[in-house]
C-alpha cells in the first residue's frame, strides 16, 4: 500500500486512477495490486515519505509550516528541555515559550 499526498482539489483525479481513501489515517493510498506509476505526482512529497520534503496540507496543497517552524532532528516536545534540540531551538519563539512555561510552573 502506497500512501499519497493528494490535494483536495485533485482528489477526484486520484480516485479515478484507482486511489482509495483511508478514513483512519485520513490519507489517500494506492491499494495493493494497482500500478503506482500513475500516482507519481502525489507520491514522495510528504514529511513522512522516504524522500523527505515539506509537509503538505492535503486539503489545500499548501505548505503547513509557518514562521515559527523549526526542523528538528527527531520527534521531541519543543516545550520540554532536550539536549539534542537545544541548539536548534536557541533564540526561537519555541525556546522563549518553553522558558516562560517553566517559569509559570515553578511559580505555582
Amino acid at each position: 500500500m502506497l500512501f499519497l499526498n493528494v490535494p483536495y482539489a485533485e482528489k477526484d483525479e486520484a480516485k479515478a486512477l484507482g486511489a482509495r481513501w483511508n478514513p483512519t489515517k485520513r490519507r489517500w493510498y494506492v491499494p495493493d495490486g494497482v500500478a503506482t506509476a500513475a500516482f507519481a505526482k502525489w507520491a514522495g512529497q510528504g514529511a513522512d515519505s522516504p524522500a523527505g520534503g515539506t509537509r503538505v496540507d492535503s486539503y489545500g496543497g499548501k505548505t503547513a509550516v509557518g514562521a515559527n517552524y523549526v526542523a528538528l532532528e527527531h520527534d521531541c516536545n519543543p516545550f520540554e528541555a532536550c539536549a539534542a534540540c537545544s541548539a536548534a531551538l536557541a533564540g526561537t519563539t519555541w525556546e522563549k515559550a518553553r522558558r516562560h512555561l517553566s517559569e509559570l510552573v515553578s511559580s505555582l
